[in-house]
Order: structure tokens, then sequence, then C-alpha cells
């Protein structure tokens, strides 16, 4: 044992749902179906469950599932899904945002989008494909 910590491995796929499901009244005002969203990342064939919620942030290994099936599961409690591949963005500082899901979920996926502020804005920038990422 030398001391040093095995490298890391980054997640190499990400399913972001969307929920319309709204547990603070002032989530209402945001596009139905799109009011809340959380991420799954998968690392080395096991899921991390990633739900940032305003008043607790619970990440969770959920397992190992096939992605057809997981898909499956959220979508038929209701979720929209989008695919993303998560990248490590440059080492910049970014602007501060307040803490919501949205802005949570694009930290994770290493997207700077300074104009994304909504899960619906997430949601179609997620529907926009680009070369060599999300």
């Amino acid at each position: 044992m030398t001391g040093e910590a095995a490298p890391v491995a980054g997640p190499d796929l990400a399913v972001v749902a969307f929920t319309g499901r709204a547990t603070l009244p002032w989530l209402r005002v945001l596009r139905p179906g799109f009011r809340h969203c959380f991420v799954l990342l998968r690392t080395r064939g096991q899921w991390l469950y990633y739900d940032p919620m305003a008043h607790y942030t619970l990440a969770s290994v959920i397992g190992a599932y096939p992605l057809l099936g997981l898909l499956r599961v959220f979508r038929g409690q209701g979720c929209r899904v989008r695919l993303a591949r998560p990248r490590v963005p440059p080492p910049r500082a970014l602007a501060w945002r307040p803490y919501t899901c949205v802005e949570a979920a694009k930290r994770v996926l290493g997207l700077r989008e300074p104009w994304v502020f909504t899960p619906w804005q997430l949601y179609r920038r997620l529907g926009r494909r680009r070369p060599g990422g999300v």
C-alpha cells in the first residue's frame, strides 16, 4: 500500500430527468412538466442518482442497470429524459448563480450555459446536439 488514492473515474453517460412535481409553491410558476430535474450518472457500469433539491441534495449509488431499463422506469414515472455526455470543462471559475436543480445539473454535466436557468431551458439545450459533447 503506497498511500496514493486510486484515480477517480468520471461518468461516461448521464440521464437527465425532468418532472412536473413541485413541492414548493413558487415552483408552480415554471412550465408544467418541467419544474424539477435530477441526474443519473453512469460510472464503471454503476448508476449514481443525484437529486439536487431546494432543501437537500440526495446522492446515492443505485446499482448496475441497463440503460433502456432505466429509461423505461423513469419515463414510466412520468419523467421526460435526455441523454448527455458529462465532460470536464476548462478550469475557469463560473459566475455565481443561485443554487437550483438546473445549476447543479449543469455543473455535474460540465455544461457552461450562462443563459439556461429553468428545467425547460435545460431540456431544450440538451436536445440540441453539438459536435464532441453535450
